[in-house]
């Protein structure tokens, strides 16, 4: 792997920013101080960015690692740049902005076009990705746009909304060569500890030379604190990240967007009066000035999504202005589309515009408006922050009205009691001396604190906080017999906020006497459709709300909703204990719960809107099921052609990212990867084998050659529900060393004299019939025991359902048992036999007796370690980061292989079976 190091050039910074950000039309931007002290740092580090909202906080950070990453090229930059924002709201907001920026330096990637040297944007957000398979290409350069449940939750091994099988490949890559992006820090409640203990842990095995790519953090906020980064696990590394953290200079206070005056205003109104709420906005808003060249426009900021609804109800009936909306975060993106183009974006802001804006936190973060007039209610000090910078952002001057809604048990919620007091001191205390919230008045005011009463201001105690022990353990994606995972939503977010993501499709309710209808198995949502759901409020909505006498654990009769079941492959009903944060719920139409105009309403009858969806791709069709050969659906291929095309795949894409050596073990795997294919389980179900009925090495074949549903047979017609062939072919590796070389190093070689003393008899001796091991053969016995455990892994893991625990699965329970080999571990049984093919097209392999031995708990006489005794191993070397990312790579190229549309040699030779 050569590692690039481009020649300085920060002169050349201010003419390239000019070129990145200024739009067709508009006045040429140069870089503002900030942004240009920020690019001017060559060696990318973890680092702290303390910058008021609309200083351009996007524009520098995207362009700092665009302009290092891209157009420098320099190496040391990682590829993929997260950018995690608190609220999802706006989440496509941000991902036009960066699309934008990268279509103006004509290097957007466009779905469907070649990659290099482009930059594709990308939205992490569940559902059907429309924007191209970002999972297959890690050497290429890309941005993701994410909230932090979507983002944290795959940098947790846990996906919301992803499939199960697609877990270890996203946190691979998202835990190597990445840039992680923090937006809006102080909304991101435990989620922030999360990131930070995060990286201290990848800071660790970087330091411990388990990492392969770099993985950085910058946080970002106007109200960050670097205290809030400081936990024992990462006092370490602490240090280094606050560092010269990026801030305004003096100069940059004294002028500019920082002298703009917001005059303060503070009442007192209860929670529960929304008339009286609604009256004092009305009044102010038609005190506002009228005339103004960002239009009159009042934004009202509530703290609870039903207060913002009730106060938007209260305002409908005062008719107040014809341009009244309502934004929070419980909307469909489809509802969301058109938001930034009609009235929250900056063109949306002209004059001649009478407008009333309702929200909730979201427009805290990422929201590029200009109020005449804001109202909000009193929040923590750092949210009252960020809302002040929603007033008079593009200049003249503005007013602020905080009004006090109660700050006991009842009404303080989604905050606590402590921080409602707290800002109402540091706001009381503000205006005693000035009636100004302009950045300069807050500034001026922050820098007068003791360090108490900033630690008062600016409280964060996280209820949960990640540790090492813990990440390692999320590592392993086995479910347990009821498919259930570890709940990592404690480390993402507290309380009632974390989600489950809901879709509404129309499906007819039972007819009397027969059974209810499922939804397809093949209709899984889009992006689209999907709107978040507090978890809580969803179990309410569905099942009722439970008590001692009625615990609810099933759906109302009125409602019908179902959630997916990654082991039998269909919708199943949903009951209370499976609406669990992450999950993605579908929900019949005519259960309502959603208005187009208000969201999420569990109050609301009325029939939903259903949305269409486009067909998902082969990849997210495997990765939903078990039994599935979706990614085997292509024109007719022998096993050794396609291995020899990963291999070459793995090559071209590991040799740019991984050490050689590590590159060449990628390499090898593709090419043992799918020898498991050559199982009779699985050519049983190649059912249309056109002019190749006597081979037995097939590993792709058209769409209508499948047996549908799979039902996979072993050679004397025994069903193997659930096989798959990455054990087998897995299995076969240990069979290589077993028949030439027992005693090799990672089979019995440090055990002999072990096993000797436990009474296990002699150590078998190699095959007495066996020949000259093929080249293929002598690479694997070429390996030491480390290599071996890291190539029979990676075989393993290929498309991440079986990887660190081997174990029966709930399909194998069903076996019906004829003999004394047991039952069967995901569809292979001990003693099953894999044909003689080629895996290389000139010499054939062995016919070879798989064992299941390594699933075996402690020491085997026959393979030695038990397989998680070598995952345990592989992990302590590797570090989970680095696993996963090795697997990413070898299924990145295993999936681009299987889109290849080559003809396939073997097949045009005249060879009639897998032995040439």
């Amino acid at each position: 792997m050569e590692v690039v190091v481009a020649s300085s050039s920060q002169s050349e910074f201010p003419k390239w920013f000019t070129r990145f950000a200024s739009g067709p039309g508009g006045a040429a931007m140069t870089p503002r101080e900030w942004q240009e002290a920020l690019a001017r740092d060559e060696v990318p580090r973890s680092r702290v960015i303390r910058i008021p909202t609309g200083y351009g906080k996007t524009l520098g950070v995207l362009g700092t690692w665009l302009y290092h990453r891209v157009e420098r090229n320099d190496d040391r930059w990682p590829r993929r740049l997260v950018w995690t924002l608190p609220m999802r709201v706006l989440v496509e907001q941000t991902a036009d902005e960066a699309r934008r920026c990268l279509d103006r330096l004509h290097l957007l990637w466009q779905p469907g076009t070649d990659h290099q040297g482009k930059v594709g944007v990308h939205l992490l957000m569940g559902g059907i990705d429309q924007g191209g398979e970002w999972n297959l290409y890690p050497e290429e350069n890309a941005v993701f746009i994410a909230t932090q449940d979507m983002a944290l939750s795959r940098a947790l091994n846990r996906g919301y909304a992803a499939r199960r099988a697609r877990w270890p490949m996203e946190f691979g890559l998202l835990s190597h060569d990445v840039l992680w992006v923090l937006d809006e820090v102080q909304l991101m409640d435990v989620g922030l500890a999360t990131s930070a203990q995060l990286q201290a842990f990848f800071d660790d095995d970087a330091k411990a030379g388990r990492s392969l790519r770099p993985r950085l953090s910058w946080w970002m906020s106007a109200t960050l604190q670097t205290d809030w980064l400081k936990s024992v696990d990462t006092v370490a590394a602490h240090d280094a990240w606050a560092t010269n953290p990026t801030t305004l200079t003096p100069s940059a206070l004294g002028a500019g967007l920082a002298t703009i005056k917001k005059a303060l205003e503070i009442k007192e109104i209860t929670a529960n009066d929304h008339g009286a709420f609604a009256k004092a906005i009305k009044d102010a808003h038609e005190k506002a000035p009228k005339n103004g060249e960002h239009g009159w426009i009042t934004l009202v900021v509530c703290n609870t999504v039903d207060r913002a609804s009730r106060t938007y109800e209260a305002l409908e009936r005062l008719d107040v202005t014809r341009d009244l909306r309502l934004v929070h975060g419980r909307y469909r993106p489809h509802e969301r589309a058109a938001w930034k183009t009609d009235f929250l974006g900056r063109e949306a802001c002209k004059q001649g515009v009478d407008r009333i804006i309702v929200a909730t936190q979201v427009v805290e973060a990422g929201v590029d408006i200009s109020a005449t007039t804001l109202f909000t209610e009193l929040s923590p000090w750092s949210s009252l922050v960020q809302r002040f910078g929603r007033c008079a952002r593009y200049g003249a001057s503005g007013s602020v009205v905080v009004v006090d809604r109660g700050r006991d048990e009842k009404t303080a919620p989604p905050y606590s009691p402590e921080e409602l007091e707290a800002a109402k001191w540091g706001i009381d205390t503000l205006a005693a001396k000035a009636t100004d919230v302009g950045i300069a008045s807050i500034e001026a005011f922050e820098q007068g604190l003791t360090d108490d009463q900033r630690k008062r201001l600016y409280p964060y105690r996280p209820k949960q906080l990640l540790l090492r022990r813990e990440l390692d353990e999320l590592f392993d994606t086995t479910p347990d017999l009821t498919g259930a995972d570890i709940d990592v939503s404690p480390f993402i977010r507290s309380g009632d906020e974390r989600d489950v993501s809901a879709f509404w499709l129309d499906v007819p309710p039972a007819k009397k006497g027969e059974p209810a209808p499922l939804p397809s198995k093949d209709r899984k949502p889009s992006r689209e459709e999907l709107c978040s759901v507090p978890f809580l409020a969803a179990r309410d909505w569905l099942c009722g709300k439970p008590t001692k006498e009625r615990p609810a654990p099933r759906l109302l009769p009125s409602r019908r909703a179902w959630v997916w079941d990654w082991i039998e492959g269909e919708w199943k009903v949903a009951e209370r204990a499976a609406l669990i944060p992450g999950t993605v719920v579908c929900v019949a139409a005519d259960t309502g719960g959603y208005r187009d105009d208000r969201g999420f309403d569990p109050e609301s009858r009325a029939l939903v809107t259903v949305l269409s969806a486009p067909p998902q791709a082969a990849q997210d069709t495997a990765d939903d099921l078990e039994d599935t050969e979706e990614l085997s659906a292509a024109a007719y291929k022998t096993i050794a052609t396609h291995n020899a095309e990963v291999g070459q795949l793995a090559t071209q894409i590991a040799g740019a990212l991984v050490p050689k050596g590590v590159a060449e073990l990628i390499e090898l795997a593709g090419r043992w990867h799918d020898l498991g294919k050559a199982h009779p389980a699985f050519q049983a179900v190649i059912e249309a084998r056109g002019p190749y009925q006597a081979r037995v090495d097939l590993a792709k074949a058209p769409d209508g050659a499948w047996q549908t549903p799979c039902l996979y047979r072993s050679a004397n017609g025994e069903t193997r529900r659930g096989f798959r062939h990455e054990l087998a072919s897995c299995l076969a590796l240990f069979a290589v060393l077993r028949r030439y070389e027992p005693t090799h190093s990672a089979l019995l070689g440090p055990w002999v004299e072990a096993l000797a003393l436990m009474g296990e008899g002699e150590v078998p001796a190699p095959a007495a019939d066996r020949s000259e091991p093929t080249n293929l053969e002598r690479q694997v016995l070429a390996c030491t025991a480390a290599e071996f455990d890291l190539l029979a892994y990676l075989v393993l893991s290929h498309h991440g359902k079986v990887r660190v625990a081997l174990h029966a699965g709930p399909k194998d329970q069903e076996y019906v048992e004829r003999d004394d080999r047991g039952l069967p571990i995901r569809g292979v049984r001990d003693a099953d036999t894999l044909p003689a093919i080629s895996l290389d097209g000139v010499s054939s392999l062995p016919a070879l007796s798989l064992t299941l031995a390594p699933a075996a708990i402690g020491l085997s006489p026959i393979t030695g370690r038990s397989w998680r005794d070598r995952t345990a191993a592989l992990l302590r070397t590797h570090g989970p980061g680095s696993l996963a990312y090795l697997e990413a790579l070898l299924i990145a190229a295993d999936r681009r292989a299987s889109k290849l549309t080559t003809v396939d040699p073997l097949l045009t030779t005249g060879t009639t079976g897998g032995t040439p």
